[in-house]
């Protein structure tokens, strides 16, 4: 079985983000992290590594920075990294994201691709099925459980205050919530191994069955028309009360003066 999962290095939020002019992410400039969702959906492919044996093979699009992300997937059990990257790919949005990892995958072989619900910078959760339709292959979406029956896959797909089995035969994309599972650490042996791999890095000439036109900012319909950083909150009233008894009275009145109760 062979797995492929798309990660994204993503700012972390804790420390601000920064914006180029154009009004996208200045991603150099900013701390990173793994996608929650992402690494949730890593972690699926860990787990069908260690009860089937899958080939996973970890795809990512960004800087060259976000090498690091690729590091730490293969410190976590991944087999094999790839970076893509190219100045003509920046400032890509979902459309042209999803095109672009399309065309980097068409030169894998794989049963199963997996990738996060949503991304924490864009919250649009379009990129995974984007991907399933230019690959022409089914999508099951919002997974919090993935089992294996011979060639399918059967998938509990959240949705509201229930779920649905869902089964469809591979090769399927699954894109996973971060509820899924909880990730595994990074081992001391791992990350000596990550950073002794060699991690594959491919640019627009290695893309398949992609147009220029939908790569990158200029091949990017989604036009970005306000962008800010993180609303900070004000300190808030401060109170003293003189008793417990005040406290839990000051805190009734204010829940009942919102209707809260």
């Amino acid at each position: 079985m062979k797995v492929v999962v798309c990660v994204k290095q993503v700012p972390d939020t804790k420390g601000g983000v920064k914006f180029n002019p154009d009004g996208t992410l200045d991603r150099g400039a900013m701390l990173t992290i793994m996608n929650p969702d992402d690494k949730a959906g890593l972690e699926a492919a860990l787990r069908l590594k260690d009860e089937y044996d899958a080939e996973v093979t970890v795809v990512t699009m960004g800087l060259p920075k976000a090498e690091e992300v690729l590091r730490e997937a293969m410190a976590m059990g991944a087999d094999k990294g790839i970076l893509v990257t190219d100045r003509v790919l920046g400032g890509a949005d979902t459309w042209a994201t999803s095109t672009t990892l399309a065309g980097a995958i068409r030169n894998l072989e794989y049963d199963i691709i997996i990738t996060g619900r949503q991304a924490i910078d864009g919250d649009t959760a379009q990129v995974g099925p984007q991907i399933s339709e230019h690959l022409d292959i089914p999508v099951i979406s919002y997974a919090q459980d993935i089992k294996i029956e011979g060639d399918s896959v059967v998938v509990q797909r959240q949705y509201e205050d229930r779920y649905h089995v869902v089964k469809a035969k591979m090769p399927v994309l699954i894109t996973a919530l971060a509820e899924l599972n909880e990730p595994r650490y990074m081992t001391p042996g791992g990350i000596f191994d990550a950073y002794d791999a060699e991690i594959t890095t491919w640019g627009r000439a290695d893309l398949k069955d992609v147009d220029d036109a939908n790569l990158g900012l200029k091949g990017s319909p989604t036009k970005i028309a306000k962008a800010s950083d993180k609303v900070r909150k004000g300190a808030g009233e401060k109170v003293a009360p003189d008793s417990p008894d005040e406290a839990v009275s000051y805190i009734m009145d204010k829940l009942k003066a919102k209707h809260v109760i």
